[in-house]
């Protein structure tokens, strides 16, 4: 194993976890969570129509991401999709003037972009097998 794709895997794992344990935490709780964002986007311009089906998806859209990077599956696509979820989340975040959350978004967003620039060292991972057996 080379030391540069295994620093890619040690970069990978984390990500994933992190966005893998916000969803893991929300979808149990699901219609609360729902719940507290569309209260949070109460007073935003934001219409509760476009909300609620957002809030109900990020969960899923979240743990979804998170396993699809633990195991290094889709990694393309994965990555793609957090850049996505992390505009949309840049946005509504903005539109409530949550500076803070901006920010961290933000540094997702580098972290994301930096696995993809360099996704030719994921080589750790099951896109890898798949890639070999085909």
């Amino acid at each position: 194993m080379r030391h540069k794709d295994f620093s890619y895997l040690l970069a990978r794992l984390p990500l994933g976890m992190s966005l893998f344990g916000h969803g893991l935490a929300r979808l149990p709780k699901l219609t609360a969570f729902s719940h507290w964002m569309t209260g949070s986007f109460s007073k935003s311009i934001l219409p509760q129509s476009l909300v609620q089906p957002f809030s109900y998806a990020l969960p899923v859209i979240e743990f979804t991401i998170g396993i699809l990077l633990l195991l290094g599956l889709f990694t393309h696509l994965a990555i793609l999709l957090g850049v996505v979820t992390m505009l949309a989340l840049i946005f509504g975040s903005s539109l409530l003037e949550q500076w803070e959350n901006v920010f961290i978004q933000l540094i997702y967003g580098i972290y994301f972009a930096l696995l993809y620039r360099y996704v030719y060292y994921n080589r750790q991972s099951f896109d890898q097998l798949i890639i070999k057996h085909t």
